[in-house]
């Protein structure tokens, strides 16, 4: 059997010799479903249903705790993820200024949305305000 893609990418990260800390998300599809991991500079590699990683993660967490469910229609959960990354790019200056949101299932990946962090501001104020 050969190498899963996170265990390549698990590999490849812990054998730069470097000071920095890197984290990342590995997502995909294979024969038993939808698979996400958590694999960093340290060798770790974790296997689970929600990561957020970056600078910015802890304010995406702060939204993703408070609305994931595991029912959640296509809708709700292309709504949280916009807004969980909507909120590290507003409170964290290193996480860009770009809510992109993708979906994957068996047949590949797919862009749902590429939005202005500003034109989110705006809409998420605007609800607040209502």
């Amino acid at each position: 059997m050969g190498w899963l893609p996170s265990e390549v990418l698990m590999l490849s990260l812990s054998s730069f010799v470097c000071r920095l800390s890197q984290g990342t998300m590995i997502c995909g599809w294979d024969q038993t479903g939808p698979q996400i991991y958590y694999v960093d500079s340290d060798g770790e590699r974790l296997h689970g249903s929600l990561f957020s990683v970056g600078s910015g993660s802890t304010f995406a967490y702060g939204v993703l705790d408070t609305g994931y469910r595991f029912d959640m229609t296509f809708d709700e959960a292309v709504a949280l993820g916009q807004r969980s990354i909507f909120a590290a790019t507003y409170r964290d200056a290193y996480s860009g200024g770009t809510v992109r949101v993708y979906h994957i299932d068996k047949d590949g990946w797919k862009r749902i949305s590429e939005t202005d962090s500003m034109d989110l501001y705006f809409k998420y104020n605007g609800e607040q305000t209502a």
